[in-house]
Formats: structure tokens, sequence, C-alpha cells
């Protein structure tokens, strides 16, 4: 993977993980996880798609760095 798709990739995973941490604490979330016990799917949706993002592209910048063999 080249390292700008890599930045790219860590780049949206932290605004992911911001907007779903964001989401979790709205009103909405804190009406579901009062009757439900966790938060809206949408909140639990931006965190993982915000950690996976992170995490492939923080491994792609990693890489990069070691070289690429």
């Amino acid at each position: 993977m080249s390292k700008p798709v890599s930045l790219a990739l860590f780049v949206i995973g932290v605004i992911l993980l911001v907007l779903g941490m964001t989401a979790a604490d709205s009103f909405a979330s804190q009406v579901s996880e009062f009757f439900s016990g966790s938060p809206t799917d949408k909140a639990i949706w931006l965190l993982i798609g915000g950690v996976f993002c992170t995490v492939v592209g923080g491994l792609g910048l990693l890489r990069g760095a070691r070289g690429e063999g």
C-alpha cells in the first residue's frame, strides 16, 4: 500500500473516531443507552470504522517507514 493511501486512511480513521465519540455522547445515544444499555448503531459503526481505518493506515505507514521489502 502506498504511503499517501495509508496516510489518508489514518486521517479518515481519526476523523471517524472523533465523530463516533461525539455521536456516542449525543442525546439520542444517551437515550438509547438508557433503554438498551448500548449507544446507537451509528455511533458504534463510526467507532468500528475509525478503529479499522486507523489501524490499517497506521500499519501501512509503519510498513512504508521500514521499507517495502
